[in-house]
């Protein structure tokens, strides 16, 4: 187990899941500390899922892009049992922010002429797709259906139709020269989708945190 009081490389204190970890001397900058804390975190049998610099949380889908020096690196990780749970809660995070975004559309569209409108709504389309990408990367084994339910490679399946037909119907809707009536399409069609979306993963997301294994703790080891 790793010492819990902080230790520092150079000016940098480094800890995950709490505890200070003891970086390489030559690993001063991010990627470098980064790389060893992922390492750390798999050798383990976990994975790296939360990383703040000096209290601010970095994407971690995206290199930091940011030169500014740092004081401190804080890392978070979770089991292999947990990333089910983590996907799923992501992908709902994900369809909140975009329903907001159509939310607001249903009404920004109506004060635009019929172009200005169209190109909003092709751009907001590219977002609608992103929490059933999340979805993707759930195992084909995490959920098990109840006798006569669909397995969940058909649930995402029927949410992918549901969504092209979704789009489709929008899209009719970009022809008539009246803003008002993408504005009611997305209201009627667009949102009651997300909706239901919502409505699934949070189902899916109670079947996750029940096969997560009770008392799990995330403990970093010593390297």
């Amino acid at each position: 187990m790793a010492s819990s009081k902080s230790l520092f490389v150079g000016v940098v204190e480094v800890k995950l899941d709490g505890f200070a970890v003891d970086v390489p001397a030559q690993r001063r900058s991010f990627a470098a500390i980064r790389s060893h804390l992922e390492s750390h975190a798999l050798k383990h049998q976990r994975i790296l899922c939360a990383l703040n610099v000096d209290g601010e949380p970095v994407n971690l889908l995206e290199p930091r892009r940011s030169a500014k020096p740092f004081a401190r690196i804080e890392g978070e990780t979770m089991s292999l049992d947990q990333v089910p749970a983590q996907l799923i809660s992501a992908a709902l995070e994900q369809t909140a922010n975009v329903r907001a975004k159509v939310q607001s559309a249903v009404e920004l569209v109506l004060i635009n002429d019929a172009h200005r409108a169209r190109e909003l709504w092709w751009n907001l389309a590219l977002t609608l797709k992103e929490p059933l990408l999340t979805l993707s990367l759930l195992p084909e084994n995490f959920f098990s259906p109840a006798k006569g339910s669909a397995p969940l490679c058909q649930l995402r399946a029927w949410q992918l139709e549901q969504l092209g037909n979704v789009i489709q119907q929008v899209d009719e809707s970009c022809d008539a020269e009246d803003p008002a009536v993408l504005s009611d399409t997305l209201e009627k069609c667009a949102l009651p989708w997300l909706d239901n979306l919502h409505a699934a993963l949070k189902l899916w997301l109670e079947t996750a945190l029940l096969d997560t294994p009770v008392g799990e703790t995330k403990t970093a080891a010593t390297p």
